[in-house]
């Protein structure tokens, strides 16, 4: 009778450990679900509009009513802060001769075109500075070294080089994205998972395949800002040859416009050609690579809300 109260009492609390064992792991397969299903909510367009649309459009009304004031209140003579009305009059002026798309054209298209190519060459580079010890040990301080160079500074050997040509642009721009752009895989490479190279290693996937199919899919995020960076280097590298290379061979872009202005001390057509670097530049920025990190970022659960 004896031993037999004691074998109850035994299988008691068996029993309950099996059963909390059983609740633990459906509680963990439940946190596990909720993990893996990421819901993504539809953010009404009056929600977007009031969020992301209309602080910028009140900033720019904000910083022209000041620019009136300032106007108003002659904190200076009249040729070194013009009227926002004439330098409205100036872009009415270039789009009824023309010409407004034209200069933006010749700029954009250099950029664009040198950022490929920047892309192109920047891409391998850091895949094998990433990967191999002897050339990053080399070449890494270098990259580091040219990224913090001024992209000015490339202009008088590249045109000594080269001449007054777009391959002389096209120079200037490589010269200051690369860096920019490798540094920025070799980051995002840094920070993937050991993890991840010995799986594919299992698999079979190994030099280049285990490049296209793991290294760089998984540093994504890394990559990503390093092409924004990239961009922002090629726009300032461009603007920079544009100033100071004059000739009639290489047409008119946005930074010939404004050195010209500048040449006849116009300073309203000096303010446009600044506003219009600015405002190509920003959207480049929110048309191209806002959307793209938003999308590599949203694809791995790390901004699942952002708009």
């Amino acid at each position: 009778m004896a031993s037999s109260r004691t074998a109850a009492a035994d299988t008691a609390p068996n029993t309950d450990g099996a059963k909390k064992s059983a609740e633990d792991l459906e509680g963990l397969e439940a946190g596990l679900d909720a993990l893996e299903t990421v819901q993504i909510k539809r953010v009404p367009v009056t929600q977007v509009l009031i969020q992301k649309v209309l602080p910028p459009i009140v900033a720019v009304i904000a910083v022209v009513a000041l620019w009136k004031v300032l106007v108003w209140g002659h904190v200076t003579e009249d040729y070194k802060l013009p009227d926002p009305s004439l330098v409205w009059d100036s872009l009415r002026l270039l789009w009824l001769r023309g010409e407004l798309f034209d200069i933006i054209w010749t700029s954009v298209s250099r950029g664009l075109f040198g950022f490929l190519i920047a892309l192109a060459i920047a891409t391998p580079l850091g895949l094998i500075v990433a990967r191999v010890n002897f050339v990053r040990a080399a070449f890494g301080p270098i990259l580091s070294g040219l990224q913090s160079l001024p992209s000015v500074a490339w202009v008088p050997p590249a045109v000594i080089w080269l001449g007054l040509n777009d391959q002389m642009m096209y120079t200037v721009i490589l010269l200051g994205a690369v860096p920019s752009i490798a540094n920025g895989l070799v980051a995002g490479i840094d920070r993937v998972p050991p993890l991840f190279l010995r799986a594919g290693r299992t698999l079979g996937a190994r030099g280049l395949v285990s490049a296209w199919h793991i290294l760089l899919p998984a540093s994504l995020p890394g990559y990503v800002a390093g092409l924004k960076q990239g961009w922002a280097f090629s726009w300032r590298s461009l603007m920079a040859a544009e100033i100071i290379a004059k000739s009639p061979d290489l047409g008119l872009g946005l930074g010939q416009y404004l050195e010209n202005a500048r040449n006849n001390s116009d300073m309203a057509s000096v303010l446009l050609g600044i506003i219009m670097i600015l405002v190509v530049g920003i959207a480049i920025e929110l048309l191209v690579f806002a959307p793209i990190e938003r999308r590599v970022l949203r694809s791995r659960g790390l901004a699942p809300n952002a708009r």
